[in-house]
């Protein structure tokens, strides 16, 4: 599938042949980060995907914190990659994106977190970090 047939179904609410997974969220969030300044892609990919949900029943399922730290990851490496990639140099370059369990925002939040109501209604900051990595460089000053 082209990843205008997919931006499509997403933008109609319709499940495009094969369901909608974890990999396809993350691909529909690439081509909006791809084509548009990061707030607004945010913003678009965030109304689409509760859009989304809610076209199928599942408005409950839609989680503000998972969204937008996947997209803020998306840009974050896109910045390194280069907006102009093709998603499937994106993919290969980003696997760790692409799962879904385990997840990469276990390294960034205790399941705790994500699991809370607060989480979902609203963008929580991430509250664990990798072992021996500094918060930022300033930190590591003496």
């Amino acid at each position: 599938m082209t990843d205008e047939e997919l931006i499509r179904y997403f933008e109609t609410a319709e499940a495009p042949p094969g369901g909608f997974p974890h990999r396809e969220h993350v691909r529909v969030a690439w081509w909006y980060v791809c084509r548009h300044p990061l707030p607004e892609a945010l913003e678009r990919f965030r109304t689409g995907l509760r859009r989304f949900a809610e076209a199928r029943g599942a408005a409950d399922k839609y989680h503000e914190t998972i969204t937008t730290a996947f997209v803020l990851l998306i840009d974050e490496r896109l910045d390194e990659i280069g907006r102009a990639a093709p998603w499937s140099e994106f993919a290969s370059r980003c696997p760790d994106l692409l799962g879904w369990r385990p997840s990469i925002l276990d390294r960034y939040y205790r399941p705790e977190t994500l699991a809370s109501e607060r989480a979902r209604r609203v963008f929580v900051m991430p509250d664990r970090l990798e072992l021996g990595l500094p918060l930022s460089p300033a930190a590591s000053v003496e």
